[in-house]
Formats: C-alpha cells, sequence, structure tokens
C-alpha cells in the first residue's frame, strides 16, 4: 500500500467528491481515480459508491479512514522523534491544563520543571476539559491535566489528587438568609453562570437536577474564564459551580462562599492523560514524571 495513495484517498473521503480533491491537491481527476483503484485491488474491496453527484465511503472505506489516520499519526510522531534525537531539539512541551485549576497549579509546577531543566520550552494551552481532551487526540497537545471522569481507550490517564466541585454564591446571596436548610428545588430559582454543555461538570450539574425531574440550571452567562466569576457572582445573585481548591485558593473569592447543598456535591479526580501508546520527548516524559509524582504536593502546598 502506498502512503502518498492513502494521503489521497483521505482527501477524497474528506470532500467526498474527486473533482473538489483534484483541485485541493492540485492533481488530475484521472491520476486519483487510478490511486484509488490501486488500494481497491491492493485491498480486494470497494472503497467508494456513488451518492447523488458525490461519492461516499463504504463500510471498508471507512474502516480504512480510520486505521489511516492513525497510522497518518505515527508516521508523524515517528518522524518528530527522529528530528528530535538527530538535532538535539528535546526540549518542547506542549500542555494542556483545565481552567479550574491553572491558576493554583501551573505556577508552581513550571517554576519546578525549569528548576530542572532550565532549557526546557513550553507551550500552554487553558481551557475546558472536552477542547483539551479534543487537542490531545488529535495531537496538537502531548498531555493534559483535566478531571477524569470517564475512561477513554484512546488515553492513558494517571490520577494526581481527588478533589470537590462544589455550588458557590456571593456572601449576601439570600439563599444564606433562610433559617432552614437549602434545597436543590432553590437552587433552580436562580440564574446560572456556568462553562458550556460540553464540559463535563455542566454536565454532571445538568444531570442532578434533571434525575430529580427539575429544569437544569438556568444558565444566564456561559463561559471559561474563572476570572470573571468573582465579581459578577459577589454582586449579583447568580450562582456557579467551582473546584473546592478555586474557591478556598483562587484570587479574588473571599467574596464567595460555598452552597452547602450533599445532591451539589461533586468528588472528582484530576489526573494528567497521554494519548495510549504516543511518543513522548523526553522533555515531555520529564513533564508527566512531574506531575505524576509530585502534583499532589503542588496543590497541598497552597
Amino acid at each position: 500500500m502506498d502512503l502518498r495513495d492513502l494521503a489521497y484517498f483521505e482527501t477524497i473521503a474528506e470532500l467526498g467528491h474527486v473533482g473538489r480533491a483534484a483541485e485541493r491537491l492540485n492533481r488530475s481527476q484521472p491520476a486519483l481515480s487510478k490511486s484509488i483503484q490501486r488500494l481497491e485491488n491492493a485491498l480486494g474491496a470497494r472503497l467508494f459508491e456513488r451518492d447523488g453527484r458525490g461519492i461516499r465511503l463504504t463500510a471498508v472505506g471507512q474502516l480504512l479512514l480510520a486505521r489511516g489516520r492513525q497510522l497518518q499519526q505515527t508516521i508523524a510522531e515517528t518522524e518528530q522523534e527522529i528530528r528530535d534525537f538527530a538535532s538535539g531539539a528535546l526540549g518542547h512541551v506542549r500542555l494542556g491544563c483545565a481552567a479550574s485549576m491553572a491558576e493554583y497549579l501551573l505556577p508552581q509546577l513550571t517554576v519546578e520543571l525549569l528548576q530542572q531543566s532550565p532549557e526546557i520550552t513550553l507551550g500552554l494551552v487553558i481551557g475546558q476539559d472536552n477542547m483539551l481532551k479534543e487537542s490531545l487526540c488529535s495531537g496538537q497537545l502531548d498531555m493534559i491535566i483535566c478531571p477524569m471522569l470517564a475512561r477513554d481507550p484512546g488515553l492513558t490517564s494517571y490520577s494526581v489528587l481527588d478533589d470537590e466541585m462544589v455550588v458557590v454564591a456571593s456572601r449576601q446571596h439570600l439563599l444564606f438568609r433562610e433559617n432552614n436548610n437549602v434545597r436543590l428545588e432553590q437552587l433552580g430559582q436562580y440564574r446560572w453562570i456556568l462553562p458550556g454543555t460540553g464540559v463535563s461538570a455542566r454536565r454532571w450539574l445538568d444531570s442532578v437536577f434533571l434525575a430529580r425531574q427539575l429544569p437544569a440550571p438556568r444558565v444566564q452567562i456561559e463561559t471559561n474564564s474563572i476570572s470573571l466569576l468573582p465579581r459578577l457572582i459577589a454582586t449579583t445573585s447568580l450562582l456557579s459551580f467551582l473546584a473546592r481548591e478555586t474557591l478556598e485558593c483562587g484570587h479574588g473569592m473571599i467574596r464567595l462562599r460555598e452552597v452547602p447543598l450533599e445532591e451539589t456535591l461533586l468528588r472528582r479526580t484530576i489526573g494528567v492523560s497521554v494519548r495510549a501508546g504516543s511518543y513522548l520527548s523526553p522533555a515531555a516524559r520529564q513533564l508527566l514524571d512531574l506531575v505524576k509524582h509530585n502534583g499532589q504536593r503542588f496543590f497541598s502546598s497552597l
């Protein structure tokens, strides 16, 4: 199987049209047709079938597309590994970190890494866990630090510590002026500031309300910026959902207070994840070991 034919096949599959693929690749349509024919002869099965004025993948074609992408990523990582060792450029790491913990984890982690290896360079990406996992799986990041709420066979993950997510409000919020204990139904009377629906903590919180036949929280502001939260919550009746460490250690959080309710207490594990079986440069392996063996200390030293 020719790797060039496989690359042509991926472009045709993406566009669903040989003519448009020929324009993008700057190749003739007959050349691409022959390329597909060579693949089909090698595999003994058809890869495309007609779909109106275009084409679509057969079941065999879908399988080849998935395996082909894995192969291309493996080749790219192998080439990168060889270039790293040939040039001695072993010092760059692309790290993603969940926004909920970046403020109080990354500074200490970065300081210790640079003390050990001053020549290492870092590319830091802060975001929500769903975006980080997509970037990791696509090869844009070497590793991510975020909540581990679901097992993914494509990732290898190592637990770092356990933490909790809690509902928070302004210290002057009406919820704290009631004599009785706060109930879940009461939280539904207020509006919220929360991350997007793709974020695991948001999905969990929504499920708590829906499981009790209550409407999901009414979101007035949707954001992944932790720095916006203290002033917005402290001066309004908005509720939010934060890591306990963020509430206790984050900048400006002194004006906020936990809303004590067992039903909305999310216990979770924070971990560091890499792509299963992927190549890690020496610098990336050093950072991974640092997080695995010392991550708990970075948190507990706050």
